[in-house]
């Protein structure tokens, strides 16, 4: 999509044909298998038991060749991220569309390919890259599973270490935060009638809200209207970091304007730890 602007339905169907995405791809698409192996990592990192359950999920079906070219214009990719953080208050599992700094290792990952990054306490961040798809790669990764189970029945199970790292007494323990509890910055797409004063009732939303603008574009319309007939354009906004629930309300007082055309698009951005 962002190398040739095509539309996500003819590059989904040249996938398929490719045999990269499933016939039925829902599982790929809509972020379901990727919150499986957060779900599993999630669990081995952080000692916390399985909770696919609470993991926030979104897919990429939504994305348009529009965002991903006002994406690169303001530096950065979209990626389809899956994000397993520990905070003060409990940790965070979601997978969605994300915004990408360019120069990042994970904006850079195309085609095929898939890529891990930790951050850890001491090493800081690591990056594991490879095939995510395609006949030889997935066989191989089906492979290694048998392989290891194999080896956990003819082991001595009392010498092996624990396949999850936490115990039945801690389960609970750390809670799983709702989306609406989670902090990001934001990219928003509003498309608003091209009339004067729009623009500022959309910042003044944004501040009651306690939401303030890092960037903002808006073009000018691609084709001059008709005598007496307004035009829509598009208004791009990234913000500072947010409160998903304030965002979530902020939105919904936007769409309320007259001048407001459709619902807001917004895509959460993760600018990721670089020490």
């Amino acid at each position: 999509m962002r190398e040739k602007g095509r539309a996500f339905d003819e590059v989904l169907a040249e996938a398929q044909a490719l045999g990269y995405a499933e016939a039925d791809p829902t599982f790929d698409v809509e972020g379901i298998d990727a919150a499986h192996k957060l779900t599993i990592m999630a669990s081995i990192a952080f000692g916390i038991p399985l909770q696919f359950s609470a993991v926030y999920t979104e897919g990429i079906s939504a994305i348009t060749p529009m965002d991903v070219a006002y994406a690169d214009e303001l530096g950065y990719r979209v990626k389809h991220l899956g994000v397993a953080r520990r905070t003060a208050d409990g940790v965070e599992l979601r997978v969605h569309p994300t915004l990408v700094p360019e120069q990042r290792l994970l904006a850079n990952v195309n085609g095929v390919m898939n890529a891990v990054m930790i951050s850890g306490d001491a090493v800081g961040p690591t990056l594991y890259y490879g095939a995510g798809a395609g006949g030889e790669p997935t066989a191989s990764a089906v492979v290694a599973d048998l392989v290891d189970l194999v080896r956990v029945l003819e082991s001595d199970h009392r010498r092996r270490v624990p396949a999850l790292a936490f115990s039945p007494d801690s389960a609970g323990a750390t809670p799983v935060l709702p989306i609406s509890e989670v902090q990001t910055p934001c990219y928003l797409r509003i498309h608003a009638v091209d009339r004067k004063g729009v623009l500022a009732k959309i910042a003044r939303i944004l501040s009651e809200h306690d939401i303030s603008i890092e960037a903002l574009i808006q073009k000018e319309p691609a084709v001059l209207p008709d005598a007496g007939r307004e035009v829509s354009v598009p208004i791009i906004m990234l913000t500072h970091q947010v409160v998903e629930a304030q965002l979530e309300a902020a939105m919904r007082a936007i769409e309320s304007l007259d001048e407001v055309l459709e619902r807001v698009f917004r895509i959460r951005v993760e600018y990721l730890a670089t020490h």
